[in-house]
């Protein structure tokens, strides 16, 4: 009171008061004398009280009473003015608070005089007022007479009076009250004595408490009192009350000083005692009433429900619930009960919009509706008020859409707004006056089922603003505006659930924040303070519990009727502010559900939003309906069978926003709701036509399924922002746990069945929003992949298995991508040190595999493709299942599929091979080899044999650093192995793992040396010989014999097997327009090539790396097995493969064994490298194995075994490996050239190059095995030289292989035999006596081959043309010419046998007899000869053989050897010189006279050879070469002859030469023996009888020729016989007497008239002749002599 206490304000006080009390003394100076006096008296006392105090205030108020007392005594004369004047003065000094208690009491009273005479009433209420607000002095009685004077004067007549007094009642039960708080304050630090409990018998019992406690107390209950129209206890005098005003000051005592009433038992009391019972009793009418019920029919009257009295309890509901809850929860629950029950659709439409008021004050309380939860609806057998005040809003917005049609009126159904209240009549139209404007409002407003209630703005968010309950000045109950009561409700509902979720919310985040902060609190080392932390910890828990329980009821206690009420009123909006609001409050309820773990309230409330979502279906809304929406899009519902179309609103779209929000920012609690919020947005993205894009989000696509989906342009605008938070959407999921991911992971592929179920059976585009999303979630959750992969990729590949193609597709682009994005991820740690997290992520990539739709087979070949090309270097352990995805295409899946594949393996092998794991070298090489099998493109199988080629090369240039890796890996698994106690399983163990490599390398080249197309068998062919000899070396030793075996006689098997089989079908193109060469037109063919080569190149290794092999234990069981691949490939029937089963079996005879090679290099090997031919030994060992591509001795020595030196085969093996050479020769030859049983056109005959190659072989055989060979080898030799050379050739080659006829060429196959033989008499000539013994067998041979001139061999039952007669393009076959061959061969016997005549062999086997024998064929044959030149080289064969075998012949004459061989001899002589064959007309003179001389020559031989020493040779012959010689000297001619050619063709020479030989040998003059006597006595005689002969026929002919000359011939012979004669008889005159037989005389003689005969011939030449012959006749003209004694003569 700083302000009137200062001296200013005291000094200007006591002036004031002095002037008042002058100006009092003044107006009373006439009337009221008393008065002025004690005025005059009151300024004396003034000024001394001033004079005499330092402390004035305090002595004033000391004196108050006699200071107050001339103004009292004012007021007392009732006159206006100075009682006005009076009261401002009191005024005054009360307010300088210098007012006793006593002089307080007297102005009371004095106030209360002025009161009962009605004067002055508004300065009296004013001076009141003061009295009790500037000071505390009043009390007790005093007080109370002031109150009353206060409710006396509001009952006055005078309004403005009646008002001011309400105000001042008001004001001083204001100040009475806070008189107890300053109270209070007072004394709060004092401790007061615990109040014995107030008993309920002694209701005034107030002793306990303080002054103005009591006042407080007194007034209280008094008011109550009256407000029940009881009589008060303290407020005498008063007249009277009325309920409203005293409701009205119970309410406001109540709300403003609540603490009193908490404070202080006795007023807590009263609360209990009075306050409720009253209100219960007040409102009973309002509870008995019912609207609308006819008043006859209850029994008693009703009282009806008055509206001020009403509200105003409502009020004071209110505020007891509000402040004193806690005291009152039994009567809280009775008033919250009654609040429910006021809003029955039965009560007046005014007293359920106080209702809702009132309730929608309780609504924006939560920690209070939290303590109506806890304190009834938790409780066991209590009413759940809360439940019931969250139903019964909902049951009341639920009744206001319904219609009443009451008897009092009946409601249009088109006049939504009329809800009839019984009480005011009908209702009046709503504020403004709008009705209904054909189906448009302006107004925001709810629409259902025809009903139609606008939405008012009746309060802000969060504060309870009511407006019926504030109406204190009505008394009628007002008119409610349509809409009004709803918009309270719905209001209503949305802060309670604001209220609920934000305290809950809050609450829910300090107890988290606690928890954490707990778990996060470094334990201290003090024990104590430990169990401190968990003590407090478990208290924090436990009251977490009793909270979590407290909001888990409150929400399932209003959850139910929040959701219907919010739904309807979702369903009836029609303003987007309030569906905002609605949607708000759903959305809250549900995270709020969902974070306290209540499912299904949570689902609930989704699945409400969801459902508002669905859009509507166009047959339900007929075109007439009024919906106030606007449509914004239509399309198809996302069904198995779409019925008709889907409209979508705008709320719809506003609800799909709500639902992304929720999801946005709840995810962490949906848990299994993900589902109905994915299924929800799934089916509206459908119906909008959003289609997946790149990494899964969804963008407007075009509307696929045609003119069903439309869209306007404001949702067309909104597409891409709802295609945005969409993407959010899923990217917000990398911040979820862990939990909530897997629910919405599971979410997404539960949605995808779904989908998936739907799409089977149809090609319709299928819904593609959860495969989309389960990519865009995946893509975002990289960093914690592991946790979802599984799940994620396991659904991703049942969605690649779909028939729907669409829908596959995607789940593969989602499926690589996601794998993709996973390799190129920079993980934590990196994926190259966590190898578990790489497989896993490449391993959905392998299952691909196992779907055979080849789109998908595309998408994981292109996403192979692309990982080598970003990755490869870093695949690491993933090698194997990258490589495996390669190999799993099959030939049948297309050719784009091989070729992309192929692809990716192109590119492994040209630039990862260095990168991947040497383990990984073998899945390469299998992978490669597959695709060498594949039949789809042949251009991909050669490739990819090329690159297994490119591999063997890799393999070889790392080969010692593959060599250790693969090594160290070998001991790895071999540890492994034995802990497991297994053995070791790998194919070709146990070789060592390098070699390994290239076993599987050659295995894969083997089986791709069998494929079905020539190509690739050639191709693979080529490449497998040429890596084993490239690279062979590589090889551990052991090793070559798994090489010999399990792939190169494995492969043979195979190759002969099918070549066996082949089809002879022919082939009539390769496929487009190849043409095929005819001699590869059927499979067969192709497959000889196949064989060809195969084994010619199994031979060249057997050749070439023979020294390899040959220490392999099993060498001449290989060599066996070789052999007899060779065998029957040279036995086959077709031409090529023979023939180059031959070459090779050339090139493996070609083979000198190590023991002796040691001196000469070895065949250059197939890579040329110059290298020393010494190699120091330590270069080979100190690595173990030489990577050096070469065959060098060195390196040979170096293979074995280091130091040793090279091992050396036994001479033995090495024969056997000859000889078994040789049979199979043996083998070959006999089966080949046996001549066929039966002939037709198909028989097989062996061609030309294949027997010349065949007999070829055998020099270089035979220089193996030549100390061994045999008779009985020589034989079997023979029969096959005799075969091979009978065997005709088919005409069709004959042109090839022959020269033309008439060239007197060998072939080569001829000349191949001789060559054999040739190289065997050599060997014989050389080797030891008992091989010369072979010596006749090959004259035998030989002699055979000879007897071809004439008589060509026949082959079997074969009919062969000669050569001239072949028509060169039918299957004919063509004999040889085999004349220059038997010439030959006759040349060779004539060599041989001039060389060996002498050999004992020769002598005794009879050579020279057959070699006569044979001759004599072509000799007697002569001009019959197939060919002229060979009768003329018999001719000089012979004379040859004869002039060394004769002498041989006569050495040997004892021994009868040569016995046989003269007759032979004769009768060839005479086959020949008198051969039966006639000369060929076209013979020349010349050639006559040559063929001539070649007799002469014979005769010559037997006038050298023969007579001379007839005595060593039998009689016999020796006569008949006499008698052949008579017969040649004797002119002897064919009777063909024409008589021109008769002069030359006589033989004139030849008779000559004969006659001359026969004189010579008549006429020998050296007769040493008998013999020759006997040979000159048969010359002569034989001589004369052909003289005589001859004689006699010319003269017959003479005679009988009459004048014709005879012929020339004749003529000749006639002259040569008498020159003959003559010369005869002069040589037998020479010759000494003693040598001529009487008898030839005689026969001389007897020639003599025979001569004189010819005389009468007319021929001069005859007859000079005859003269000449005649003459020396006159020898014998002797006189005839005497008898001889003894009768000889």
């Amino acid at each position: 009171m700083s302000g009137t206490s200062s001296p200013e304000a005291v000094k200007k006080l006591l002036e004031n008061m002095q002037g008042d009390l002058r100006g009092l003394s003044l107006e009373c100076r006439k009337k009221f004398p008393p008065v002025k006096e004690a005025a005059e008296s009151g300024i004396i006392k003034v000024k001394t009280i001033a004079a005499r105090n330092t402390d004035i205030l305090a002595a004033l108020k000391e004196n108050s009473s006699e200071v107050v007392q001339p103004f009292l005594m004012g007021c007392g004369t009732k006159e206006p003015k100075i009682t006005q004047l009076c009261l401002a003065a009191i005024q005054r000094l009360m307010s300088h608070e210098v007012v006793s208690e006593a002089a307080a009491g007297n102005i009371i009273n004095m106030l209360w005089q002025l009161m009962e005479n009605g004067l002055e009433e508004l300065k009296l209420l004013q001076t009141v007022l003061v009295l009790l607000t500037t000071n505390t002095v009043v009390h007790d009685e005093a007080l109370s007479k002031a109150i009353v004077l206060c409710f006396r004067l509001h009952f006055t007549k005078d309004n403005i009076t009646n008002n001011t007094a309400a105000a001042t009642v008001r004001q001083v039960v204001t100040v009475v009250f806070e008189r107890v708080v300053a109270e209070d304050e007072r004394y709060k630090d004092t401790v007061e004595q615990p109040a014995a409990l107030q008993g309920n018998s002694n209701r005034r019992s107030v002793s306990t408490l303080k002054p103005c406690a009591k006042d407080a107390y007194m007034l209280f209950q008094d008011l109550c009192q009256l407000v029940n129209a009881d009589a008060p206890y303290w407020l005498v005098g008063m007249t009277e009350m009325t309920r409203t005003f005293g409701l009205e000051l119970l309410e406001s005592v109540l709300n403003d000083f609540p603490r009193v009433f908490l404070q202080h038992q006795e007023f807590s009391f009263l609360l209990k005692e009075r306050v409720c019972p009253l209100v219960i009793k007040l409102f009973s009418p309002n509870i008995k009433f019912r609207q609308g019920s006819s008043t006859s029919s209850s029994p008693a009257p009703v009282e009806k429900p008055y509206f001020p009295i009403c509200m105003r309890l409502l009020r004071v509901v209110s505020v007891l619930i509000k402040q004193f809850y806690s005291l009152l929860v039994t009567e809280c629950e009775i008033f919250l009960s009654l609040l429910v029950k006021f809003l029955d659709a039965d009560k007046p439409q005014w007293l359920r919009a106080v209702a809702v008021e009132s309730i929608h004050r309780l609504c924006v309380q939560p920690q209070l509706l939290r303590s109506f939860c806890q304190s009834y609806d938790m409780k066991q057998h209590s009413t759940k008020v809360f439940r019931d005040i969250v139903n019964a809003l909902g049951s009341f917005i639920q009744s206001l859409f319904l219609v009443t049609s009451t008897g009092n009126t009946s409601a249009a159904p088109n006049q939504a707004g009329n809800n009839v209240s019984g009480s005011a009549g009908s209702a009046q139209a709503a504020p403004g006056g709008l009705g209904m404007g054909g189906g448009a409002t302006v107004l925001p407003a709810f629409e259902y089922r025809g009903t139609w209630i606008p939405i008012l703005n009746v309060t802000v968010q969060g504060s309870a603003k009511a407006t019926y309950l504030e109406m204190l000045d009505k008394v009628e109950p007002p008119t409610i505006p349509e809409g009004y009561a709803m918009s309270v409700a719905f209001h209503c509902l949305l802060d309670l659930v604001r209220g609920i979720t934000t305290m809950i919310e809050g609450e829910l985040g300090e107890a988290e924040t606690v928890t954490q902060l707990t778990a996060e609190a470094p334990s201290s080392p003090a024990h104590s303070s430990e169990q401190q932390d968990l003590q407090s910890a478990s208290d924090q828990s436990e009251k977490d519990i009793v909270s979590r329980a407290v909001w888990e009821e409150m929400v399932n206690a209003c959850w139910c009727g929040l959701l219907a009420a919010l739904s309807l009123l979702l369903d009836a909006s029609t303003d987007e502010a309030a569906t905002e609001n609605i949607l708000k409050a759903e959305l809250t309820m549900a995270a709020l559900c969902g974070r306290l773990g209540l499912v299904t309230s949570r689902d609930a409330f989704i699945t409400a939003i969801s459902y508002s979502i669905q859009g509507q279906n166009v047959q339900m809304i007929s075109p007439s309906s009024e919906s106030h929406q606007q449509v914004v899009a239509v399309g198809q519902p996302l069904a198995l069978q779409p019925q008709g179309t889907v409209m979508l609103t705008s709320k719809n779209i506003q609800c799909m926003r709500t639902l992304l929000n929720l999801a946005h920012c709840h995810g962490a609690v949906l848990g299994t709701s993900w589902q109905l919020v994915l299924a929800t947005l799934q089916h509206l993205v459908w119906i909008l036509g959003l289609k997946p894009g790149v990494g899964g989000a969804l963008k407007p696509g075009r509307a696929v399924e045609g003119p069903s989906t439309v869209l306007t342009t404001a949702v067309m605008t909104d597409l891409p922002v709802i295609s945005n938070i969409l993407s959010r959407l899923f990217e917000s999921s990398q911040y979820l746990d862990d939990v909530s991911l897997h629910h919405l992971i599971n979410a997404l592929c539960s949605l995808s069945l779904e989908a998936m179920d739907m799409a089977y059976g149809n090609n319709k585009e299928p819904s593609l929003f959860a495969v989309a999303k389960l990519l865009e979630t995946g893509l975002v959750n990289m960093h914690r992949i592991e946790i979802l992969w599984r799940p994620l990729t396991g659904h991703l590949l049942e969605v690649c298995q779909h028939p729907n193609s669409r829908m596959r597709e995607w789940g593969a682009e989602a499926l690589t991508s996601l794998i993709k994005a996973g390799l190129t991820f920079s993980h934590d740690p990196p994926l190259s040190q966590n190898q578990r997290l790489q497989l896993l992520l490449l391993n959905p990539l392998k299952e691909l595999s196992n779907i055979s739709h080849p789109d998908i087979r595309i998408k994981q070949l292109e996403c192979v493709l692309q990982i080598l090309q970003s990755q490869g270097d870093s695949l690491g352990p993933g090698w194997p299942l990258v490589l495996g995805v390669m190999g799993a295409i099959r030939s049948d899946q297309g050719e784009s599929l091989i070729r992309t594949a192929f692809q990716c393996l192109q590119l492994v092998v040209t630039d990862f091979l260095p990168t991947m794991p040497c383990t990984c070298l073998q899945i390469v090489v299998e992978v490669a080899g597959s695709f060498g099998l594949h039949n789809q493109e042949l251009n991909i199988s050669l490739t990819s044999i090329g690159l297994l080629w490119n591999i063997s090369d890799y393999f070889f240039q790392r080969g010692e650093i593959i060599e250790k890796e693969l090594n160290k890996e070998e001991a790895v698994l071999q540890k492994q192995a034995e802990e497991k106690g297994v053995l070791l399983n790998r194919p070709f163990h146990p070789a060592p793992p390098f070699d390994c490599l290239w076993l599987c390398l050659y295995a894969k080249l083997g089986e791709l040396c069998v494929d079905p197309r020539p190509a690739v068998r050639k191709s693979a062919g080529q490449t497998l010989f040429s890596t084993i000899a490239a690279h062979g070396t590589l090889l551990q030793h052991s090793t070559w014999h798994t090489v010999i075996w399990k792939v190169l006689f494995h492969l043979l098997d195979r190759v002969r097997e099918s070549s066996t089989t082949a089809d002879k079908e022919k082939i009539e193109s390769g496929g487009g327009n190849i043409l095929i060469h005819h001699s590869r037109d059927t499979a067969e063919k192709q497959w000889a090539e196949t064989w060809v080569l195969t084994l010619a190149g199994v031979a060249r290794i057997f050749n070439t790396r023979r020294y390899l092999l040959q220490p392999l234990g099993d060498f001449s069981q290989a060599w066996d097995v070789l052999l007899d691949h060779i065998q029957s490939a040279a036995l086959s029937k077709n031409n090529e493969v023979s023939l180059a089963a031959l070459k090779s079996f050339q090139e493996i005879l070609q083979i000198v064994s190590p023991a002796r090679e040691s001196e000469k290099p070895d065949t250059p090997p197939v890579i040329n490298v110059s290298v020393p031919v010494v190699v120091g030994t330590t270069t080979a060992t100190s690595l173990g194995r030489s990577f050096m591509r070469t065959d060098s001795i060195g390196e040979r020595i170096g293979k074995y075994n280091g130091s040793e030196p090279p091992i050396i085969t036994d001479e033995i093996e090495d024969l056997n490996l000859w000889w078994a050479a040789w049979n199979s020769w043996y083998r070959i030859g006999s089966e080949s050239t046996k001549p066929p049983i039966t002939c037709d056109k198909l028989t097989f005959i062996p061609s030309q190059p294949f027997l010349t190659a065949l007999i070829q072989i055998f020099p270089a055989l035979y220089q193996h095995i030549k100390t061994g060979f045999s008779m009985d080898d020589l034989q079997k030799l023979g029969l096959i030289l005799h075969g091979a050379v009978s065997v005709p050739i088919s005409s069709d080659a004959s042109p090839f292989i022959l020269p033309s006829y008439t060239e007197a060429v060998l072939t080569s196959l001829q000349e191949a035999v001789l060559t054999a033989l040739d190289v065997l008499q050599k060997a014989i000539c050389v080797g030891s006596e008992n091989m010369q013994i072979m010596y006749p067998a090959i004259f035998d041979q030989l002699l055979a081959f000879v007897e071809f001139s004439c008589k060509p061999p026949q082959y079997g039952q074969l009919e062969t043309k000669h050569i001239a007669n072949a028509k060169y393009n039918q299957a004919e076959w063509v004999a040889l010419n085999y004349v220059p061959f038997a010439e030959r061969s006759l040349e060779v016997v004539v060599d041989l046998y001039q060389k060996t005549a002498c050999h004992k062999a020769v002598v005794n086997e009879k050579v020279l007899q057959n070699i006569i024998k044979t001759l004599r064929i072509p000799l007697s044959l002569k001009y019959s000869c197939p060919s002229e030149s060979t009768w003329k080289l018999a001719v000089s064969s012979l004379l040859k053989v004869l002039s060394i075998g004769l002498p041989v012949a006569r050495q040997h004459a004892s021994s009868g050897k040569f016995d046989s061989m003269w007759p032979e001899l004769a009768n060839t002589f005479e086959d020949f010189l008198f051969t039966k064959s006639t000369p060929p007309d076209n013979l020349s003179i010349q050639e006559f006279q040559k063929n001539e001389s070649i007799d002469v020559e014979v005769v010559q031989l037997i006038s050298t050879e023969i007579l001379p020493y007839a005595n060593f040779i039998p009689k016999e012959f020796v006569g008949q070469i006499m008698t052949m010689l008579n017969k040649g000297s004797i002119h002897s001619q064919s009777s063909s002859f024409t008589e021109a050619e008769i002069d030359i063709r006589m033989r004139e020479e030849f008779s000559k030469v004969c006659f001359e030989t026969l004189l010579q040998f008549s006429f020998s003059n050296k007769v040493t023996t008998p013999q020759e006597g006997y040979i000159s006595r048969m010359a002569l005689s034989v001589l004369l009888k052909r003289s005589q002969d001859v004689l006699h026929r010319y003269i017959e002919d003479e005679r009988l020729s009459g004048k014709c000359p005879l012929p020339r011939q004749q003529v000749t012979e006639i002259i040569f016989v008498l020159k003959a004669v003559s010369t005869l008889i002069d040589s037998l005159k020479k010759t000494q007497p003693e040598n001529v037989d009487a008898n030839t005389w005689a026969q001389v003689i007897a020639l003599y008239p025979t001569l004189v005969e010819c005389i009468t011939c007319s021929s001069s030449e005859v007859c000079s002749a005859l003269k000449e012959a005649l003459v020396p006749f006159k020898d014998f003209m002797h006189p005839p002599a005497a008898k001889v004694q003894n009768g000889e003569s």
